[in-house]
């Protein structure tokens, strides 16, 4: 570090010099000011020099200032430019010109004024601004202002420097002509200063000379940034930026992690540095590369773009460098005497020569669209050898675009989608001319839709220009005439000739021709959703009629190797993403390229294909005793919702596939989503009584799910037919005693038990549970079901001590057979609990509450279904949060379980009294209910009734007994319907509805009392209702 003088502030307030050094320099503050009139020197404040006169100068004041701010700080030392330089001494004085910006990138610096403040108007503070890490603004008064991190935003206002530079990014990260911006609307007093203040800007040193003219100050500070960039003998080797040779790059945005990124790679030219920006076609790195080239043209001697699509092609662009060189310096003769129309490979060696000069060291090669790279056994003979065209001296710098992961002649960028909305809005906006779309709500979902992809971004921008199609309007043609809208699409100057539609038609070619197998999956991808498909989804593929799909699924070997071709091109990713996944890793391709398999390789309707994907998916839905089934039918759900609309638009011929029906609607099933599960029920019906006969096993299993169905939407009368009907066929097909039947047995006690048909209910469990017993042993896990779900109905009948005989029975034999941590034994741990939470035994209730709770955690993650209906006493309304915001994210706002756990809070909400939070909870489990069964089933569907009947508890908690009344009706109807009129449920609401009655004629009396004779005062609707529910024993 050069010599720096610095002043001390005494313990006494004294200001001094403290002797210049260039070692162990102690921190120190920076005041960065603009001069202004009785400055104080260097000769003011030396030794032997009578002070009064230089304390009663202007400047003294900011002196004193700087010195006493430091001593706030800490600092006992500090640096101001007008005394702490001798101006007199010209070699003192051009040191610490050179020497300025390292002094102050290393310290702090405060500020006097803001906004409006001279500094940002003079030249000598610009580096006091950018070069230290922090930097405090004050006031002429000394009031503290803000920070430069603090303070960012205005200050790039002002200044027009970048918030990067600000917060201390590497300056070279930056180009010469946006450095050389932030001094054009800077003054110095001396005209030379104007450029002497941005050599530390630029890291290069000169000695200054004044008196030689702000025009010549500039040139020989441009020819310093030149040799530093470009070396000493530049000039021989300078060729101008042949725009002609690049392609169009309009409408580029952000990419300035790519950007920065190149920088990094590319900005030593110490040796040989080689970038290779990869990625699908479209994604935009051609443009990326002319973007780089031009924001950093200054810092090499010659840019040359090559098209590397073809050795042709790249021969003829080295021609085209002969020519760019021979315009600007004719006599060179390695090139001057290559005869340009006779022998291009002698061409390409010449060029490669005088690349190789020693001293020509500081050019960029950037060879464009080499897509088709050779590779070792590959039979392509227009792959093409990078190699032999590339210099073979270590300097220069080289860029590669390519399609293809497998070029690794350098570093590798792997270039992608947009991440941000708001690129993809500005591209759009860009190309269509259309302003102010930022927060159009119909721009926002078709640029969602193209998801980051600049070349169809820039196709929807190109297209909406020429129309005024509305953005809405776009989406829909898009999504349903997606070929025609791409071919009637202008032609986009940016991406050479190249169209959305005819971009990845060059790929698939090729892949074709190396592996027939990745074309044909590729193909096959049009029948699958876009995202998550893996090896063992295509399993039962192997049996299809196919040469290539039958190589294709022989085994998992074959697989990788024809998916890791289409991965190579960038046409397919791989999931590479921390979250846990049952199964091996899938593959996803983007949406724009789902689009194009579809409408383009699938032009035609390819039935047999269809047919496949429908196989492949349905034969993987697992049932729920499978390990992580509910993983797996979550990962299958998106294809399984796209073959459901293959289905219900009769694209799909599905003869002979109703298994693969009925496994859909299994998973809808188990999925939530009851109607698209009625529907697949229903065909896999239809299409098993027609090819099989009412009465094979395969229909009555679908009956027997029907019934499962109809029970879970509340229609009990429906599902109780269903399964009447399944056990009937059973015994008629498999014989009375056959194990078949006991499943239905058992559905039909739940089913018994929904309606309040206890007795009913255990006759059934009794005889599942003796067949079961009989026929596969007491500790069957069929057996061990039974077991439990009899404790439950001895629960509901309040046979407590039974029902605990019931669950520890099950407990035990669920923890030898499956082990203490399966989902079966977690689920009667939790009723155990519950049972204890009914016996008031909290201590032992918690205890279970909390394993169980640990258990599905672990077991299931604590998104699954079963965690959010296990929690702790003490942390009730944190616990059914958690479970309603799980299911929300899980299985969505509008599935059953979701809404009874929004039911649940309301109950919880009214115990605590907070009645306003309870009717909400209510009102949208109710409506949520109705979305879900519809209107008409709500009213003998269970949890929309247990709703009304709270909701008619509330409504006469809170005095409206209108409202009440009509709830504790329409519940009073349903629950009449469903178990009966003399059942539980309907004694209670008659009774409540008596208590209503008396309450209102009571109040009625005591109302005329008070008008007749203005003495008698109405009891508080409240209590008079809680005095006749306790005469009603009402809880």
């Amino acid at each position: 570090m050069s010599l720096i003088r610095l002043l001390q502030r005494k313990p006494n307030g004294e200001i001094v010099f403290r002797e210049p050094t260039s070692g162990n320099v102690p921190a120190y503050a920076i005041l960065s000011h603009t001069w202004g009139k009785e400055e104080v020197v260097f000769q003011d404040i030396q030794v032997g020099v009578d002070m009064s006169k230089t304390v009663n100068k202007t400047g003294w004041r900011k002196i004193q200032f700087c010195g006493k701010q430091a001593a706030v700080d800490g600092l006992e030392y500090f640096w101001v430019d007008t005394c702490c330089i001798d101006k007199k001494n010209a070699v003192e004085l051009g040191t610490a010109i050179n020497s300025m910006f390292r002094w102050v990138d290393d310290q702090r610096a405060w500020e006097e004024a803001f906004m409006n403040s001279r500094l940002f108007t003079r030249g000598w503070t610009l580096q006091e601004l950018i070069a230290p890490r922090l930097v405090d603004f004050f006031s002429s008064e000394g009031g503290r202002l803000g920070s430069k991190l603090s303070l960012e935003s205005q200050i790039y206002e002002v200044t027009g420097i970048a918030n990067k530079a600000l917060r201390g990014d590497v300056l070279s990260n930056f180009s010469i002509k946006e450095r050389r911006s932030w001094a054009e609307r800077r003054n110095t007093t001396i005209e030379e200063d104007a450029a002497y203040c941005l050599i530390g800007i630029f890291d290069v040193s000169m000695v200054p000379n004044y008196g030689e003219r702000r025009d010549q100050a500039f040139r020989r500070l441009e020819d310093e940034i030149h040799r530093l960039y470009k070396g000493v003998d530049f000039e021989q080797f300078t060729v101008g930026l042949n725009l002609v040779s690049f392609p169009e790059a309009t409408h580029f945005v952000a990419r300035e992690k790519e950007l920065s990124k190149m920088h990094e790679l590319l900005q030593d030219h110490s040796s040989r540095s080689c970038v290779i920006l990869h990625g699908l076609g479209g994604m935009g790195k051609t443009q990326l590369a002319i973007t780089y080239a031009r924001r950093h043209k200054e810092k090499y001697t010659a840019i040359f773009w090559l098209n590397a699509n073809d050795e042709d092609s790249l021969k003829l662009s080295f021609r085209d460098v002969v020519q760019q060189v021979l315009r600007y310096h004719p006599s060179t003769s390695v090139l001057s005497s290559v005869d340009q129309n006779k022998d291009l490979d002698q061409v390409v060696s010449a060029v490669k020569a005088w690349l190789e000069f020693p001293r020509n060291s500081n050019w960029l090669l950037i060879y464009d669209n080499f897509d088709n790279p050779k590779t070792s056994g590959s039979p392509d003979s227009s792959a093409v050898n990078i190699r032999q065209f590339l210099p073979r001296s270590d300097h220069g710098s080289v860029i590669i675009t390519t399609r293809s992961s497998q070029v690794r002649q350098g570093e590798r960028i792997h270039i992608q989608k947009l991440p941000d909305v708001r690129e993809g809005l500005e591209i759009v906006s860009n190309v269509s001319g259309r302003k102010g779309i930022e927060k159009d709500p119909d721009a926002i979902a078709l640029v969602k839709e193209l998801d980051g992809l600049p070349l169809a971004l820039s196709t929807a921008g190109a297209y909406l220009e020429h129309v005024t199609m509305s953005f809405s309007d776009y989406l829909r043609l898009y999504k349903t005439s997606w070929l025609k809208l791409q071919t009637t699409s202008p032609l986009l100057d940016s991406y050479e000739d190249r169209k959305l539609h005819t971009t990845w038609q060059i790929t698939f070619d090729r892949i074709q021709q190396q592996n027939p197998a990745s074309a044909k999956l590729l193909k096959l991808w049009a029948y699958f959703d876009r995202q998550d498909l893996w090896f063992d989804l295509f399993r039962h593929a192997n049996s299809v009629d196919d040469e290539w799909i039958q190589k294709l699924t022989k085994d998992e070997l074959n697989f990788n190797e024809a998916i890791t071709l289409l991965c190579t091109f960038g046409l397919v990713d791989p999931d590479r993403s921390p979250q846990q996944q049952v199964g091996a890793r899938g593959y996803s391709v983007h949406s724009c390229v789902h689009s194009w398999i579809v409408f383009v390789l699938n032009k035609e309707w390819d039935k047999s294909l269809a047919r496949l994907a429908l196989a492949c998916v349905a034969s993987q839905v697992p049932s729920t005793n499978e390990k992580d089934w509910w993983l797996l039918q979550r990962r299958l759900l998106q294809n399984v919702t796209r073959q459901n609309v293959f289905i219900v638009d009769d694209k799909l011929d599905i003869e002979g596939l109703d298994w693969a029906s009925h496994n859909l609607g299994v998973l809808f099933t188990n999925q939530g989503k009851l109607a698209e599960a009625e529907k697949m029920y229903v065909r896999a019906l239809q299409g098993c009584e027609e090819a099989l006969g009412p009465d094979h096993t395969s229909t009555l299993d679908t009956v027997n799910n029907l019934g499962i169905l109809y029970a879970d939407q509340g229609r009990l009368a429906e599902a109780e037919k269903m399964y009447v009907r399944a056990l009937h066929g059973y015994k008629k097909a498999l014989g009375p005693d056959h194990t078949s039947i006991l499943s239905t047995i058992s559905n039909l006690g739940i089913l018994y038990r929904g309606q309040g048909k206890l007795a009913e209910a255990e006759k059934m469990y009794l005889r599942a549970l003796q067949g079961c017993e009989e026929a596969l042993g007491p500790d069957h896990i069929s057996t061990l079901s039974t077991v439990n779900n009899l404790g439950i109905l001895y629960a509901d009948q309040g046979k407590l001590a039974e029902a605990e005989k019931m669950y520890v029975r099950a407990l035990q034999g669920c923890e030898e057979a499956l082990g203490p941590d399966h989902t079966s034994t977690l689920s009667t741990i939790h009723n155990l609990g519950e049972l204890y939470s009914n016996q008031g035994k909290l201590v032992e209730a918690e205890a279970m509450f909390t394993r169980a709770l640990q258990g599905c955690e672990e077991a299931l993650g604590p998104n699954h279904t079963s965690t959010f209906y296990t929690h702790k006493l003490a942390e009730a309304e944190i616990m059914i949060r958690r479970a309603m915001k799980g299911f929300e994210d899980t299985l969505g706002p509008k599935h059953t379980s979701t809404l009874l756990t929004i039911y649940n809070l309301g109950m919880l909400y009214a115990d605590q009294g907070k009645l306003a939070k309870a009717e909400a909870m209510y009102e949208r489990a109710l409506q949520g209910y109705e979305d879900a069964v519809s209107l008409e089933l709500t009213s003998s569907y269970s949890p929309a009734l247990n709703t009304m009947f709270a909701f008619g508890d509330l409504y006469s908690q809170t005095n409206r007994i209108d409202m009440a009344r009509a709830m504790y009706n329409r519940a009073l109807s349903g629950y009449a319907t469903v178990q009966g009129p003399s059942s539980k449920r309907c004694k209670q609401l008659e009774d409540r509805l008596q208590a209503l009655q008396a309450a209102s004629a009571e109040s009625k009396v005591g109302q005329d009392e008070f008008t007749k004779s203005g003495v008698a005062k109405p009891k508080p609707f409240k209590q008079k209702l809680r005095q006749l529910g306790s005469r009603l024993n009402i809880r």
